[in-house]
């Protein structure tokens, strides 16, 4: 069969088109995988080492979801755990080579479940629970298989009768202590009928927890008792920062992240400066693992806020991006928000209204973000968590104490 010169000429320029495609896509390394948390499941996402953009590349995993709250990641990289307030359950998924996850089993919170955190050891697990009581549940973890929970309720000093409602658990990375937010809703509910009587009690809280022996929690330090100590008006979210020198914790309310410097390997002492601003109905936090610049999602705004850690002593000091402004628009309502571990690289924020993802490429050296290629990135509906583990060789950035 004999072409005419245009057919060739088009012939040619589309076996090119091919080529330079496959090339593009062969040079295409993943350098993370990123978990999402949807009402449909759990979808799994690969990011391009290079430009930060995602790609689905599993089906959605459904066995063992029934409305996922949190996701939490072992610090080996090799389980993933969530905690579905359907069902009170806690679910362990073994993750494969290339990202697949694999049901492995399940136990059950005594109360709703809020969030949880895996120590930087493995060997425990600890799950917060409650929707009028706050619950910390340890469970001890063998080779990532989940043991039995021994549990103890958080109570406010002098109020033991109030409503306390758990937000956010956090582990310090040399496993010396565990941290939970939560707030006291005898004592804040804007929502309340005129009249409603509250009791006299700060509203937000953290509580702090030595780990001794054989896992056992005993209560930090604290001049009011019950290891807490307060914590603004209604915390949101809480982290530690990978030295295991100073806690964040970001208040809803009051659009505020507050500082601690961790005295005695486990008690707090407030910063010295004033807690920063922060976006409206500050929601989730994250840290980069080099523990240079953490990031705030801001719910009513919609965006993502970036501090720099000082690091003699943790003050914050607020990141403006090249338009001059610290917030970074998202999706409608962030409500998680990580850095990629491999690289340390990529910002991500699942959008719970958006039904999606959104990404930053963050500068190394000054934290500012500037949006990703192709963002945002479409999701299943209502996305609620993110966790992500690093691709293959590619270890997760971290610091050295």
């Amino acid at each position: 069969m004999k072409f005419s010169k245009p057919s060739q000429l088009f012939l040619v320029s589309s076996i090119g088109l091919l080529v330079a495609t496959l090339l593009t896509a062969c040079s295409t390394t993943t350098t993370d995988y990123v978990y999402v948390a949807t009402s449909a499941g759990i979808e799994t996402y690969a990011v391009d080492s290079q430009s930060g953009v995602l790609r689905s590349v599993a089906d959605t995993v459904t066995s063992g979801v029934d409305s996922i709250v949190a996701m939490a990641v072992s610090s080996d990289d090799g389980d993933l755990y969530i905690a579905n307030k359907g069902d009170n359950s806690i679910v362990r998924y073994s993750i494969g080579l290339h990202g697949g996850l694999t049901k492995v089993a399940s136990v059950f919170a005594p109360g709703v479940p809020v969030a949880l955190a895996v120590n930087a050891a493995n060997t425990y697990l600890y799950v917060v629970s409650g929707t009028t009581s706050a619950t910390l549940t340890t469970y001890p973890l063998t080779s990532g298989t989940i043991g039995s929970g021994t549990s103890q309720t958080l109570t406010v000093p002098g109020y033991a009768s109030d409503t306390l409602v758990p937000t956010g658990v956090t582990v310090l990375g040399n496993d010396a202590a565990v941290y939970v937010a939560a707030w006291d809703q005898s004592a804040y509910n804007p929502g309340a009928p005129s009249g409603t009587k509250f009791s006299g009690a700060n509203s937000g809280w953290v509580f702090g927890f030595a780990v001794g022996s054989k896992g056992a929690l005993t209560e930090v330090t604290s001049t009011l008792g019950n290891g807490a100590f307060e914590a603004g008006v209604r915390p949101s979210a809480l982290i530690t920062d990978p030295r295991f020198r100073f806690l964040y914790v970001t208040d809803y309310a009051s659009n505020q992240l507050i500082g601690y410097t961790i005295q005695d390997g486990s008690t707090l002492s407030f910063f010295k400066s004033t807690p920063s601003k922060t976006g409206n109905e500050p929601s989730a936090i994250t840290i980069d693992p080099r523990g240079n610049f953490i990031y705030v999602t801001n719910l009513l705004d919609s965006t993502v806020s970036a501090y720099a850690i000082t690091q003699a002593t943790g003050d914050l000091t607020a990141v403006t991006s090249t338009t001059g402004s610290q917030l970074n628009a998202t999706d409608p309502q962030p409500v998680s928000v990580i850095v990629d571990p491999a690289l340390a690289r990529f910002v991500y924020t699942a959008n719970y209204l958006g039904n999606s993802i959104s990404g930053f490429r963050m500068d190394a050296t000054a934290g500012s973000l500037t949006a990703t290629q192709g963002t945002p990135y479409n999701t299943g509906s209502k996305p609620t968590s993110l966790v992500a583990v690093p691709h293959g060789n590619h270890a997760s950035e971290s610091v050295t104490p």
